[in-house]
């Protein structure tokens, strides 16, 4: 059985990001779902100075052992001010000291949702941009906007948003 990890970018305990990632989680067929909490992988601010008088923390290895044992990435990234949450790109900083391809060519659904009815593109855009570079293979993508209109109850409830989403999971269903 194949293995994916699922996450969101994001610290938040009522992270919206988090809802919806695990909630594509439970729409990808025969896979063991794993899903990851940034929050139990606490790591200092990334800083040149701090890594070469520590080294690498344990935390940032150990997050990318996670990635690099999975078959595929669900990662549902929460946008501030336009850009990645701080903790995502702390950790992410971390672990491109390791691997500079820290995505490892795992098969990824990139998702992102706010209150706004952007819901979170202009991250999608950055990471869309960046990811490539870093090994990530981006099979699919879904945007949600609006989060509170449109999730309750743990779904969705626009069907046409919801038609969407199955479709997305789709093709990163098939690409594991």
């Amino acid at each position: 059985m194949k293995k994916i990890i699922a996450f969101a970018g994001s610290n938040s305990r009522n992270s919206i990001n988090k809802q919806l990632v695990e909630y594509a989680a439970t729409l990808v067929d025969d896979v063991e779902v794993t899903v990851l909490d940034l929050n139990d992988f606490e790591l200092p601010l990334y800083g040149i100075d701090y890594e070469l008088e520590h080294g690498i923390p344990d935390n940032a290895q150990k997050f990318l052992d996670t990635i690099k044992s999975s078959d595929g990435i669900l990662l549902s990234l929460a946008e501030h001010n336009g850009a990645y949450a701080t903790v995502f790109k702390n950790i992410f900083d971390w672990m491109s000291r390791i691997d500079g391809k820290l995505w490892s060519d795992k098969p990824m659904l990139l998702m992102a949702t706010s209150p706004g009815g952007r819901g979170g593109a202009t991250v999608l855009d950055i990471a869309k941009g960046r990811f490539p570079y870093m090994g990530g293979n981006i099979v699919s993508e879904f945007s949600l906007p609006s989060f509170h209109d449109n999730f309750s109850n743990g779904k969705l409830v626009s069907e046409a948003l919801s038609l969407e989403l199955n479709m997305r999971v789709d093709i990163f269903n098939k690409a594991l």
